[in-house]
């Protein structure tokens, strides 16, 4: 897990210099933020996200109570957020996207049906198809986990809620996986 600098913990992003505080921050976080979102959104789409997780951090500056939160664990909150309105604007547009096209394909071969089904079988299938499965705040609570490597404390406060929901949030999200990774 990865330490926390005091300019993470009780940076004031209000003062003078706070522009020089948030290139700080962007300095020594933007890797590991843009790893985390680049396993959930993809890289490409991670690289705006990034940028855009940083702008909101700056336009927002203001709101940041550093009781609450380190910077880190904010700035992963904010990124976390943005990433939920991509892919709950993904999955509508996806949505109306298969009713418009879906209604004059065709029925794929039962070949290309079966070869799909066998690739399906695999254990990184299993465990994709288990993450996309997990309810979005057990998904949120796994990834800022596993991917961001953040605390169940810090996880508690960036999404405002006890650490013990945080906690088990985490097991419940981990049995799932577990359960649908066994053959």
């Amino acid at each position: 897990m990865q330490t926390e600098s005091v300019l993470d913990q009780h940076p004031d992003l209000t003062a003078p210099d706070g522009d020089a505080v948030i290139m700080a921050l962007y300095d020594a976080h933007s890797r590991a933020l843009h790893r985390y979102l680049a396993r959930r959104v993809g890289r490409d789409l991670a690289d705006d996200l990034v940028a855009e997780a940083f702008l909101v951090m700056w336009e927002r500056r203001g709101d940041y109570d550093p009781r609450r939160a380190s910077a880190r664990a904010w700035l992963f909150g904010i990124a976390t957020n943005l990433a939920r309105m991509h892919e709950r604007t993904e999955v509508r547009k996806l949505r109306a996207w298969a009713r418009e096209l879906g209604r004059g394909l065709d029925v794929e071969p039962p070949d290309i049906r079966a070869a799909a089904a066998v690739d399906a079988e695999n254990d990184v299938g299993r465990y994709a198809e288990a993450l996309a499965e997990l309810r979005q705040e057990e998904r949120d609570v796994l990834l800022l986990t596993a991917w961001a490597e953040l605390s169940p404390a810090e996880i508690a406060k960036v999404l405002d809620l006890h650490v013990t929901t945080v906690r088990t949030r985490l097991h419940r999200a981990r049995r799932r996986l577990l359960k649908r990774g066994k053959p």
